[in-house]
Formats: C-alpha cells, sequence, structure tokens
C-alpha cells in the first residue's frame, strides 16, 4: 500500500516522542541540558560524515575532492531564496499555532524543539527517495529504517527539549506523503546526480541543526531548505 511507509516513519516519531517524554521527567534539568549537548554533537557528526562521504573520494593513491561549485551557488541562491520567502518565520508561527492548541503556554522550549526536531527527521535524501519507492513501488524499506532511526533521535530530543518535538510529526507526515502522492512525477528528476547533490546539501543543513542545538539559533535552517532545491535542479543543468 502506498504510503504506508510514511505512516510507519510517523508511528516511530510519535513512540519515540512519548518514550522520550516518559524518559525526560524522571531527569533534573542539569541531565536535560548535557542530553542536548550530546544530541547536538551527534547530529553534528552525522552531518559531517554524509557531507564527507558525498564530497570527498579517492583517486589512484590520493583524496579529492568535488561538488565545491554547486554546493556554494545551492547555498547562496536557495539562502537567499529561503530568506526571501521567510520559512523560518512560517515555520516558527506553526509552532506557537501548536503551542496554544495543546495548552503548551508554559513550555518555553516547545517551539524550539518543534523547529529542530522538524528539520533534523525532514531533511536528507532518505526521506525523499524512500517516499518516491513507496509511491511508485510500494517498497517502504527504506522509510522503515528511516522510522527506527528517527524514534531514537526523537526520543532523546524529546527528553531534553520537551514535547513540541514530539509534533515534528506533522511536517514529516505531510513532506513525505506529498512526496510519495507526486513519486511519478518527481522520480524523472531523481538521478544519480541529483541524489548526490540532495544528500551533500542536505547534510550540510543537518549539521547547521547541530550547531544550533550547542550554541542556540545561530543559523536559520529552514531558510535554507530551498537550498536542495537548487541543488536538484544544479544537477540538472551538468
Amino acid at each position: 500500500m502506498a504510503g504506508l511507509g510514511t505512516l510507519m516513519n510517523v508511528a516511530g516519531i510519535l513512540a519515540g516522542g512519548l518514550a522520550g517524554l516518559i524518559f525526560g521527567k524522571f531527569m533534573t534539568q542539569r541531565y536535560q541540558d548535557t542530553l542536548t549537548m550530546a544530541c547536538g554533537v551527534s547530529v553534528m557528526f552525522i552531518g559531517i560524515a554524509g557531507t564527507m562521504e558525498k564530497m570527498m573520494s579517492v583517486a589512484g593513491q590520493s583524496l579529492t575532492s568535488g561538488g565545491t561549485m554547486m554546493m556554494i551557488g545551492s547555498f547562496m541562491i536557495g539562502s537567499l531564496l529561503g530568506e526571501w520567502m521567510n520559512i523560518e518565520h512560517y515555520l516558527e508561527e506553526l509552532g506557537r499555532w501548536l503551542k496554544a492548541k495543546t495548552g503548551s503556554s508554559g513550555d518555553k522550549l516547545f517551539v524550539d524543539g518543534f523547529v529542530t526536531a522538524s528539520l533534523t527527521v525532514c531533511i536528507g535524501a532518505m526521506a525523499v527517495v524512500g517516499a518516491i519507492q513507496d509511491g511508485i513501488y510500494g517498497n517502504y524499506s527504506i522509510l522503515a529504517a528511516k522510522a527506527v532511526l528517527d524514534l531514537i533521535i526523537i526520543l532523546v530530543m524529546t527528553a531534553s527539549m520537551g514535547k513540541g518535538c514530539l509534533f515534528c510529526a506533522i511536517p514529516v507526515g505531510v513532506f513525505q506523503g506529498f512526496i510519495t502522492f507526486l513519486a511519478r512525477l518527481i522520480e524523472p528528476f531523481m538521478t544519480e546526480a541529483a541524489l548526490n547533490n540532495l544528500s551533500l546539501t542536505g547534510s550540510m543543513l543537518i549539521f547547521c541543526v547541530g550547531v544550533n542545538l550547542i550554541w542556540g539559533k545561530k543559523i536559520k535552517v529552514a531558510n535554507m531548505l530551498p537550498t536542495l532545491l537548487i541543488a536538484v535542479i544544479w544537477a540538472g543543468t551538468g
């Protein structure tokens, strides 16, 4: 059944979020802060590993890098486009709306938790490729694996940042469900070069999420999301 992978992913996020809420109740603020730092470091290195995997290659006995111009161009154009659209503002507004509707006015970390968790689990090639395979072939294996990874990530985030993280299940469901619905239209554009560009830029954005977890909101990551689209388009012009 098409869409089953996204349902599994959403279920994994909800399970991780609920487990994180229960686990977080037994921790003092000091332990929650430490867990946030640990999560930030982990997310940063996930981003670094993904970036290096796509940028670096072995040529003979030397290590070479590639994709530099694509990376710079995509981030410059995508970031300017995202800043013009002010995506970060609208994502935060959604977080504030959810905060009010769920009676969480006293939760100071609700919006930050929602935005950070949403960006962490929505960005990346697994979400796009998995949703396309689910929509065309009914193959949900990639999204099933992502569901397990997201369960662990959201468990840790929710334990340290609160229940706002749990509601990232909404943008994940909408984003992956939309791609699944349009899978046959999107598939021709997802060439090997496009997926490599998507993985590289997506991993860099994940690194930026980790930076914000450790040092506070230094980077408007949501405003950089159009970088992913520009990276895919860039592959088609090469």
